[in-house]
């Protein structure tokens, strides 16, 4: 009866040496497991921490500028404009047609004016380049072409960066005049000054007109302008 006793206490003893081996086995083999999961998380953390997108040895990268929008996909203007006391057009062109009465060679100013006369009253055209629509650097590049054979860029933008910057208060004939009409591009539009606080251009409202630097619109929105030359 006792040894019974004694081999029922063994048999138990093994056993539970056996389960307790088996449990550390199985634990052993989960941590096992999961360990590799546990170091790709923190190889994952390292990448995405230490990655370029963030930081460059040890400082923040330049903030992401988007390339500018072509002018072609802008308007020049963000409102029709509205000019409180328009610039009576025939003086102008009477002053000018006065000149074809003199038998000499046309100066650049001259030549300049010819050329203007031409384009007015043509209509407006954002993109425009024709004698049915023309905006507004397209006028300014025509004009210089065709009378002095002067070439300059397309865009508004691009005629913002040539030749010299000039003062509202040294203004001379043939300088191109510009204003901030748009949210989007600037400058967004320009014109050719003419002298006595006048300017010619491609008008959104008027087509090719001649305007006053001082009228409300304008006056608000100039912004600067450059000389190309000196036209006599």
């Amino acid at each position: 009866m006792v040894r019974s006793i004694i081999n029922y206490c063994l048999q138990f003893v093994l056993l539970a040496v056996v389960i307790s081996g088996c449990a550390a086995a199985t634990s052993s083999q989960r941590f096992n497991q999961s360990k590799p999961k546990a170091e790709e998380q923190v190889q994952k953390r390292s990448v995405r921490f230490t990655s370029a997108d963030s930081v460059n040895n040890g400082n923040y990268l330049p903030e992401i500028t988007f390339p500018d929008i072509p002018d072609s996909l802008l308007t020049e203007f963000d409102e029709i404009p509205v000019e409180v006391e328009p610039v009576d057009k025939s003086k102008f062109v009477g002053n000018v047609e006065k000149l074809k009465s003199f038998n000499v060679p046309l100066t650049h100013r001259e030549r300049i004016l010819f050329e203007v006369i031409k384009y007015l009253d043509t209509p407006y055209k954002y993109g425009g380049n024709t004698e049915n629509g023309i905006d507004c650097s397209a006028f300014t590049k025509f004009v210089y072409q065709n009378a002095v054979n002067l070439e300059l860029p397309r865009s508004t933008r691009e005629q913002f960066k040539v030749g010299e910057n000039i003062s509202k208060y040294d203004l001379h004939f043939g300088d191109l005049v510009y204003f901030n009409t748009t949210k989007r591009s600037y400058p967004g539009h320009v014109g050719i000054y003419l002298g006595d606080d006048q300017f010619v251009h491609a008008s959104r409202s008027l087509g090719v007109t001649v305007s006053s630097l001082e009228d409300p619109y304008y006056k608000k929105r100039f912004i600067g302008a450059r000389r190309l030359e000196k036209i006599e």
